[in-house]
């Protein structure tokens, strides 16, 4: 396998990189875009209880606003639960895209890394294509050990490129996808808990489509 790696030439390193970094960020994402942890299903009905009670307290709060991402967000819209509707959709809001920017965290670099990657391989191509013909034009073609070797650092290092390339725009793209459907949900509960806290909605209609589906 080292022969392998070796074979591929100095753009097999800046590869190598880039594949351990994207095996890295995927494995750090799957665990931070668990929708459970982001969007907790009872968290809704818990504030719902709250809101019966009338037991919305600074305490309540700052648990709700450490429990989770959607936890930050609709504790941002409990603390001005007392100002107005505008208000309390503009901390909402604001506080979402503190959240939004949080949860895309690390997926422009794997964005990045899907599109160098095959660019690498190709470059390692074209470099080994410059090889053969300079061998060509100093040996000529009676050696094709001297060819060979060109040809090979050539595919390899595209092989490599579209190797790590591949699965990153892949998972690139499942991730983006996954932050859409989380942030959808978001939404969906800051919306009810303002219906709720300014009499547009009962407090029982929290549990409805409350159940945070998806992603």
């Amino acid at each position: 396998m080292y022969e392998l790696f070796e074979s591929g030439g100095f753009l097999m390193w800046p590869i190598l990189v880039c594949s351990v970094t994207a095996v890295a960020i995927v494995c750090e994402r799957f665990w931070a875009l668990n929708r459970k942890s982001v969007t907790p299903e009872q968290l809704l009905l818990q504030i719902q209880q709250l809101v019966k009670r009338r037991e919305i307290d600074d305490t309540k709060i700052r648990l709700i606003h450490q429990s989770s991402p959607l936890g930050r967000i609709l504790a941002a819209g409990l603390i001005n639960m007392n100002h107005g509707r505008e208000v309390m959709k503009e901390a909402i809001e604001e506080a979402g895209r503190h959240v939004v920017h949080e949860l895309e965290r690390y997926l422009n670099s794997l964005g990045t890394i899907a599109a160098i990657t095959p660019l690498l391989g190709l470059l390692g191509t074209v470099i080994g294509m410059i090889k053969v013909f300079s061998a060509i034009t100093s040996y000529g073609v009676g050696d094709p050990t001297i060819l060979a070797r060109g040809i090979s650092e050539a595919l390899i290092t595209t092989a490599a490129g579209l190797s790590v390339g591949i699965p990153s725009l892949m998972f690139h793209r499942y991730f983006r996808g996954r932050v859409n459907a989380l942030t959808v949900n978001m939404e969906q509960a800051a919306i009810r808990l303002v219906e709720v806290i300014h009499g547009e909605r009962s407090p029982e209609s929290m549990d409805e489509p409350a159940r945070l589906q998806t992603a």
